[in-house]
């Protein structure tokens, strides 16, 4: 793969909140990379908990290119070595306590940010503009730029002050995207089912994927996709 001219650069801020959800987090990384897109990466001090319950892999800021490697590579059913063959070259790692990190500045520039999955804490606090992290604060500054800002909420059922939130969230110009699954596309394994929802994400990116089969007007697709 070519490597960018970094005055040239122009990435894709992915925010991974303490939200249950990381394979979520896993199929929109690989399927950006996959694209040819330049990435930044934000990994918040709750989302490592979250990362280590669900896969056993402890996210380090010292081996994080290991560490993400190794993610990467894992299925959503939990199988090591499902992917392979991912070009790392142009991800560029932020530790989540760097207010200082380029994606803090809003004249940093950026195609917009996509924060999947979006816990209701990280939701509130993108909601109230506290940037109590770099995770938040980018989420901030992609708002007042008038940037995409997709938002992958993950949490049920939502409580009345969370859905507040997510109003506001819509209403200050972000794409509130729940992560709820669809099984039209015809989905035998749970990675079909994480794939969908990482796909709808790019598709309110604007990045082109093929991680489901889209609607085609026709009923059944989904049932003779899974007979064949």
């Amino acid at each position: 793969m070519e490597h960018v001219n970094a005055s040239s650069r122009i990435p894709w801020v992915v925010g991974v909140s303490g939200a249950s959800g990381t394979p979520y987090a896993a199929s929109v990384l690989r399927a950006l990379i996959d694209a040819g897109e330049a990435v930044d990466l934000v990994v918040s001090r709750a989302s490592r908990l979250t990362l280590l319950d669900e896969t056993g892999i402890s996210f380090r800021d010292a081996h994080w290119h290991e560490d993400l490697t190794q993610w990467l590579a894992r299925g959503a059913d939990g199988k090591p070595g499902t992917f392979g063959g991912l070009d790392l070259s142009d991800v560029r790692y932020w530790p989540a306590g760097d207010l200082g990190a380029g994606p803090s500045s809003g004249s940093y520039p950026v195609k917009g940010m996509i924060i999947v999955p979006a816990s209701t804490a990280c939701v509130a606090g993108v909601a109230l503009g506290l940037s109590k992290d770099l995770l938040q604060r980018a989420a901030s500054v992609t708002l007042k730029e008038r940037r995409p800002l997709i938002v992958a909420v993950r949490e049920t059922p939502l409580s009345g002050q969370t859905l507040k939130h997510l109003v506001s969230l819509d209403e200050a110009g972000a794409v509130v995207l729940p992560a709820s699954p669809a099984f039209y596309a015809g989905a035998t394994h749970i990675q079909d089912l994480v794939d969908f929802v990482a796909g709808r994400a790019l598709d309110a990116a604007g990045v082109p994927h093929t991680l489901y089969r889209r609607w085609e007007g026709e009923l059944g697709g989904g049932s003779r996709e899974r007979r064949d």
